[in-house]
């Protein structure tokens, strides 16, 4: 009987508390659940707050002055950055400081930015989880951005916060 225990018991113990270390946070699903409850089919990239480069360049032609702020890493910013007035850089890893946090405002949208959106995204959604609902991911990121807005699209119009070139 004994060994029976053992066998039988001792493993049965084992598994349950394994799997309860294991389980997900249910507080946290329900909240995940009602962010993302407007998300489906062909308006998901709307319900998730992405913007197409076209689209944000569009708003910054008009005068519309979204805050963007580049996630990438200090190497990525060394190379090239962001050079849209009130813009911020914040790489990924620092974004939830407090402080930083501190630094994103409320009063107006915030674009959030990397190489190819990934990152965005996961940034981008937790910040929209954690309460600020004005902020939007550029989708693709700078590649998207650059692959969009080349020299052709520069001279079209009045680039961003400048005349048009002739």
């Amino acid at each position: 009987m004994k060994r029976f225990l053992r066998m039988t018991l001792l493993p049965m113990l084992l598994i349950g508390a394994i799997s309860s270390a294991w389980s997900y946070d249910a507080d946290m699903a329900a909240s995940y659940k009602r962010l993302f409850s407007g998300v489906s089919g062909a308006e998901a990239g709307k319900a998730l707050h992405f913007i197409s480069p076209e689209a944000f360049v569009a708003k910054l032609k008009k005068g519309e002055s979204p805050v963007a702020v580049d996630i990438r890493t200090p190497a990525e910013t060394d190379l090239f950055s962001l050079s849209l007035a009130g813009s911020l850089t914040i790489p990924t890893d620092q974004v939830f400081a407090p402080e930083n946090l501190a630094r994103l405002p409320t009063d107006k949208p915030v674009v959030i930015v990397c190489k190819s959106g990934a990152r965005a995204a996961a940034v981008g959604t937790a910040l929209r989880h954690i309460g600020f609902d004005n902020v939007y991911i550029l989708k693709g990121g700078f590649q998207a951005l650059a692959a969009y807005y080349g020299p052709g699209e520069a001279y079209t119009s009045a680039a961003p916060g400048g005349d048009s070139k002739e």
